[in-house]
C-alpha cells in the first residue's frame, strides 16, 4: 500500500477538528443546563429566605409581646404583693 494521500490526511484532520468542535458544543450545552439548574436553585434559596426572614420577624414580634406581657404580670403580682403586705400590716398592727 501506498503512504496516505494529502486528501486522506486533510480528511483525518477535518473529522478530528469536528470531533472536537461537537464536544465542545456538547460541554457548552451541558454547562449552559448546569447554569439553569443553579439559577433555579439560586431562586428557590431566595423564596426560601424571604419566607425565613417573616418569620424571623414574626417571631422577634411575638417575644416582644411576650416580654410587655411578661412584664405587665410582674408589675400586677408587685401590686398584688403590697396590698397583700400593707392588709397584714394593718391586721397585725
Amino acid at each position: 500500500m501506498r503512504g496516505a494521500s494529502p486528501i486522506d490526511g486533510a480528511l483525518r484532520r477535518l473529522s478530528a477538528a469536528l470531533d472536537g468542535l461537537e464536544g465542545a458544543v456538547d460541554r457548552r450545552l451541558n454547562a449552559g443546563a448546569r447554569l439553569g439548574e443553579i439559577e433555579i436553585e439560586m431562586q428557590r434559596i431566595g423564596l426560601d429566605r424571604s419566607r425565613l426572614a417573616q418569620s424571623v420577624d414574626a417571631a422577634e414580634a411575638r417575644s416582644e409581646r411576650l416580654e410587655e406581657a411578661n412584664k405587665e404580670v410582674s408589675r400586677r403580682l408587685v401590686a398584688a404583693m403590697e396590698t397583700i403586705r400593707s392588709v397584714l400590716e394593718r391586721n397585725d398592727g
